[in-house]
């Protein structure tokens, strides 16, 4: 008898002691997933840090759904009088959303992108309506998703080490992320060079652009960061003001010239048409190194991408699309997963584009349209 109770003993240890170790994987495992975004009370201001160096800080489903509710706590928070958001590592703010889950999820028959999406979206619409003054701090790698946690915000600080596009046409998608809104509002017609293009904007241009609204060096970022958050109770302005002294103070690259300048009566020309057959007709008749440039750029393009993407800033507001077609896939496995860069966009030819497809893509989700 002595000896069965032993053992039905030693058998509840273990299994007891089987099942404190899963329970310890567990919590190892959401912790190492609440960490790829760490959203913290600091002096006056809540602080949102993307916390995935490793990925350049991409935005995953994970991280919008921690941020969201958050931000709205904060805003509502009367001790709360501003809001940061940076990126960890040193590299990228966020170089978009993980679109490489996306595609990855698609194999696996999973639709993870309409939920990514929808959410981002609003939480690109909240960022914008933000009570609260918010700041982004761009340092890095700035690109698709990051544009869109970033660009709707009061204030955008960018540094030397900024790095900032819209890459979304060589991937088979659109500049969405409110894309749509503020591309267009871009001096003359730069936005809709960026957005076809996929072009790099670095450091001060990022500020010049209009992208950002403040200059900084980078290793002046952490003490401004320090100095937001020891303000007493401000407001926009105090905020604005603390921005504007380091804005004024940073030297750095200020004589030199803005890259896309000596271009801007090239792009204001060449990208005014109304269809991109006509665009590249225009960099093909202006025959400069840099409109040849540009049409062999977009020559690689996807295709429908480009058609979408033009008509969605001329329509000048963002729409959701349902659902990426075979292009944003293909786009993804050629550039992000195989890396041979080589594409087979269909259709691959901006002739076999129909206004019919392209119509599809704008139409009316019926009762899934995105209600903000």
């Amino acid at each position: 008898m002595g000896q069965q109770y032993v053992w039905r003993l030693q058998s509840r240890f273990s299994s007891f002691r089987r099942a404190s170790v899963i329970l310890q994987h567990l919590r190892m495992s959401m912790h190492t997933e609440a960490a790829e975004v760490l959203l913290e009370r600091r002096g006056c201001a809540g602080v949102i840090t993307l916390n995935r160096p490793k990925f350049l800080n991409a935005l995953s489903l994970n991280m919008i759904r921690q941020i969201y509710p958050q931000l709205k706590k904060w805003e509502q928070d009367p001790d709360t009088f501003l809001i940061i958001i940076k990126g960890a590592g040193g590299k990228a703010f966020c170089a978009g959303g993980d679109i490489k889950a996306l595609s990855e999820a698609k194999k696996t028959g999973q639709n993870l992108s309409q939920d990514l999406f929808r959410e981002e979206y609003i939480l690109n619409n909240a960022i914008a309506s933000c009570l609260k003054p918010y700041v982004a701090l761009i340092d890095g790698i700035t690109m698709g998703g990051g544009v869109g946690l970033s660009v709707h915000g009061q204030f955008r600080v960018a540094t030397e080490r900024s790095l900032f596009a819209m890459p979304e046409t060589g991937i088979g998608l659109f500049p969405d992320v409110g894309g749509g809104y503020f591309l267009p509002r871009l001096q003359g017609k730069l936005g809709y060079f960026l957005a076809l293009t996929g072009f790099r904007l670095k450091g001060r241009d990022v500020h010049r652009a209009g992208i950002a609204t403040h200059f900084v060096d980078s290793e002046k970022l952490r003490v401004l960061e320090e100095e937001l958050l020891a303000l007493k109770s401000p407001s926009a302005k105090d905020v604005a003001g603390v921005l504007e002294s380091y804005h004024a103070k940073s030297k750095m690259d200020q004589d030199k010239s803005i890259i896309f300048e000596e271009h801007m009566d090239k792009i204001n020309s060449c990208f005014s048409a109304n269809t991109v057959e006509q665009i590249i007709e225009n960099l093909r008749q202006d025959g400069s190194p840099f409109a040849i440039e540009q049409m062999k750029v977009i020559s690689k393009m996807s295709p429908t991408s480009l058609k979408i993407t033009l008509r969605q800033l001329i329509e000048g507001s963002s729409k959701t699309l349902q659902e990426e077609g075979h292009d944003f896939h293909e786009g993804v496995r050629a550039v992000l997963i195989d890396k041979d860069q080589t594409p087979k966009w269909k259709p691959a030819d901006l002739k076999d584009v129909t206004d019919e497809d392209l119509n599809s893509y704008f139409k009316s989700l019926g009762s899934n349209d995105l209600k903000f």
